[in-house]
């Protein structure tokens, strides 16, 4: 839950549907930090259809693979509320920036790991988690030592989750050209390598400006 300046830039935080759910959550009793928690579970109802996924075929296999995407994009929009009921709804806690971290990283690590064994590769899942938890201590390290929060891509979590939602899309068509996991083993791939290239991106940035950086 976002609960300072450092915000991820998104634009549908200013759209008028955002603006709506939010003034509904703000009048209710829920809190950012509740939303924050939810979308672990979110993550964890799309990891579970994942593994559901890659043990079925037919039907059932394709309802799982909706239903992960369904996870996927709710967890998103959890991390979309809270920071909003935190500041526009000034709902923001004191214990707000561990559970604006925290849950993040339990959902990269639950989606990845889960998609890397549906389709037989946990290494690669393993992996991609791995490369995704980095592109974050990068940044968070950089917060730490006082610079701007670096949202920079190119596989930052937006990127992350929307090409694994659409790979599982496409992954639910591939039955017309004999497929199956090709596609997820890609998206694995891109996440892995995508998100080495941006910790690396945002570490050479916060290395250049900490250079840069008048001494005492």
């Amino acid at each position: 839950m976002a609960t300072s300046g450092d915000r991820r830039p998104l634009a549908s935080r200013d759209s008028g549907w955002a603006q709506a759910v939010t003034r509904r959550l703000a009048a209710t009793s829920l809190t950012p930090d509740r939303v924050s928690q939810l979308s672990m579970l979110a993550a964890a109802l799309a990891a579970g259809a994942y593994l559901l996924a890659g043990q079925g075929d037919g039907v059932a296999r394709g309802l799982w693979l909706v239903v992960a995407i369904l996870g996927c994009q709710g967890r998103l929009l959890c991390n979309l509320f809270d920071g909003m009921l935190a500041i526009e709804s000034g709902k923001a806690s004191a214990e707000g920036v561990f559970w604006n971290e925290v849950p993040d990283r339990v959902s990269d690590t639950l989606i990845l790991v889960a998609v890397g064994y549906a389709v037989g590769a946990p290494a690669l899942g393993w992996a991609a988690a791995a490369m995704a938890m980095l592109t974050a201590y990068v940044r968070a390290f950089g917060q730490a030592c006082g610079r701007p929060a670096d949202f920079s891509g190119p596989m930052a979590k937006p990127q992350r989750m929307a090409l694994l939602t659409g790979a599982t899309l496409l992954t639910l068509a591939a039955p017309l050209w004999e497929g199956r996991d090709g596609l997820l083993i890609v998206a694995l791939w891109v996440i892995a390598l995508g998100s080495l290239i941006t910790a690396w991106r945002r570490g050479r940035r916060l290395r250049l400006a900490l250079g840069a950086a008048p001494r005492e």
